[in-house]
C-alpha cells in the first residue's frame, strides 16, 4: 500500500469519524497494510510514522466466572528497580497473585520508552495473554489509526500498557487484591517513562488513574485530570467503539482535547 493509499484511507476515517459513522473492518488486512494506515497523515498535523501493530478486544468467553481462591500472602512489599529493563525482569517474572498461575505470559508493555504519551488500558485479553504484547488486535489497529490523525504513534511517542499484566481468566474485572499485587507496576512504569501526559481507555483504567472514582466513563471524559502529578485524559475504550460507532466522535473530540494539552494551548 503506498503512501497516497494511506493518506487517502486517513481522510476516509476522518470523515467518518467527523459524522460519527466510523465501522471499519480490519479483519482482512495484512500487517503491512495496517502500519501503512497507521502511518498516514492527518491533514494539519505532525506526520505520523508506521507503528506496530498490538492492542486487542480479545473476545469473551465464560472460564472463570467465579471468585477464584485467594492466594498465599505474598512476602514483603515488592522492591523494584529503578531502571526500565529490570522492572521488565522483575514484572515478567512475577508470582504475586493468583493470575500468574493462569498466564501464558506476561504482557508489560509495547511502544516508545522515551514517549511523549502513556496510554493505560485494563488487563490483557486472550490475544495479549499468546502475543505478550497490549492491543494487538482489531481494536489496537484503531487506536493506532486514531492516535496517527493526531501525529502519534507508537514507534516514536506512544507507550502503551495495562493497568493489569496478567490476563483475568474469562476477561473478568480484576479482583482488589490483584490490582494491590500489580499496581505498582504502573506507578514504577509511569515514573520511568516519564510521560508528558496520560490517556486511559476504558472505565477501569479511567476510574484507577483517577483515584478509584466510580462515576461512569462519560462523567470522567471530557476534562483534565492529574494523575502523580501528569496531565491525565480518559476516554472510551477503542473496543467499545467498535462495538457503538456512536461513541466515535467523543473519542475524537478526547484526543484532540490530548493533542491540545500535549501542545501547550490546553
Amino acid at each position: 500500500m503506498t503512501d497516497d493509499t494511506g493518506s487517502e484511507v486517513a481522510r476516509l476515517l476522518r470523515q467518518r469519524v467527523e459524522m460519527g459513522t466510523a465501522a471499519l473492518y480490519f479483519d482482512g488486512l495484512t500487517r503491512a497494510e495496517a502500519l501503512a494506515l497507521a502511518a498516514a497523515r492527518r491533514q494539519g498535523a505532525p506526520r505520523a510514522s508506521s507503528s506496530t501493530m498490538r492492542e486487542a478486544a480479545a473476545p469473551l468467553d465464560v472460564e472463570g466466572r467465579g471468585r477464584p481462591p485467594s492466594p498465599p500472602p505474598s512476602a514483603d512489599p515488592v522492591q523494584l528497580p529503578d531502571s526500565y529493563p529490570g522492572l521488565r525482569d522483575v514484572a515478567l517474572g512475577c508470582t504475586r497473585c493468583r493470575l500468574a498461575g493462569g498466564r501464558t505470559q506476561v504482557v508489560f508493555s509495547d511502544g516508545a520508552e522515551d514517549a511523549r504519551l502513556m496510554v493505560v488500558g485494563e488487563a490483557p485479553g486472550a490475544n495479549e495473554d499468546e502475543t505478550g504484547l497490549p492491543f494487538v488486535g482489531a481494536a489496537g489497529k484503531f487506536l493506532d489509526l486514531l492516535l496517527a490523525t493526531v501525529g502519534l504513534s507508537r514507534r516514536e511517542s506512544v507507550y502503551i500498557c495495562n493497568v493489569i499484566k496478567c490476563r483475568p481468566p474469562g476477561n473478568r474485572d480484576p479482583l482488589p487484591d490483584e490490582i494491590e499485587a500489580c499496581s505498582p507496576y504502573l506507578k514504577k512504569q509511569i515514573d520511568l517513562i516519564a510521560p508528558e501526559v496520560l490517556l486511559a481507555v476504558g472505565s477501569f483504567a479511567g476510574q484507577l488513574l483517577t483515584g478509584g472514582q466510580k462515576a461512569p466513563l462519560g462523567r470522567l471524559r471530557g476534562e483534565v485530570h492529574s494523575y502523580q502529578g501528569v496531565p491525565l485524559v480518559v476516554t472510551y475504550h477503542p473496543a467499545a467503539l467498535l462495538r457503538n460507532a456512536g461513541w466515535t466522535r467523543a473519542f475524537w473530540d478526547d484526543l484532540q482535547l490530548l493533542r491540545r494539552v500535549m501542545d501547550g494551548t490546553r
